[in-house]
């Protein structure tokens, strides 16, 4: 097995989990919201259930608000962001989020920067992915590209989000 392969216990139940979609934009809309929509359909097909969808402007307080809605909701394991990650001003989804973790998952964001290395080269150092836990429920923030949420999606989440993944996932630390 290679270091990036993914293998599934035979034994272990799939647990599908309810996750949000958070989109940081000024610009988007639900409509147009192409990152988000990339998500949606990678998780619904990895047979998660998306509970939620909503835009929020590239501010602090309108993401924290948002976050902290979602995941007070039982049904709700997993937020999802994406938007808000990089350099620019306006970017401030990691100051937002990172006030909320209990604890952070480092590995997440390291890795995200590997696999992205890959595809864009050294840019990739612009980019703050992170990720983190709240009150028992995990939080992933992305950048906006369909290309990072694409890379994300099928490289990370969808195997770290799969309860059968070996020799662990993320997803075990839910339940």
């Amino acid at each position: 097995m290679t270091k990036s392969a993914h293998s599934k216990s035979d034994t272990r139940p799939f647990v599908p989990l309810g996750i949000v979609v958070l989109t940081v934009s000024d610009s988007r809309t639900l409509a147009d919201d192409k990152s988000g929509q990339v998500l949606d359909d990678g998780l619904t097909s990895a047979g998660h259930k998306v509970v939620h969808r909503e835009v929020v402007p590239d501010e602090i307080c309108a993401i924290r608000v948002a976050a902290r809605a979602q995941l007070a909701r039982e049904e709700v394991h997993v937020l999802v962001v994406t938007g808000g990650t990089g350099m620019a001003p306006r970017d401030v989804t990691p100051e937002a989020l990172e006030d909320l973790f209990d604890k952070q998952i480092p590995g997440f964001g390291e890795l995200f920067r590997m696999l992205s290395y890959e595809d864009i080269g050294t840019a990739m150092m612009q980019s703050r992915a992170c990720a983190g836990l709240m009150a028992g429920k995990l939080i992933f923030a992305l950048p906006g590209s369909t290309g990072a949420c694409k890379l994300a999606l099928e490289a990370i989440l969808i195997p770290q989000l799969d309860s059968r993944t070996k020799p662990c996932s993320v997803s075990g630390l839910l339940y």
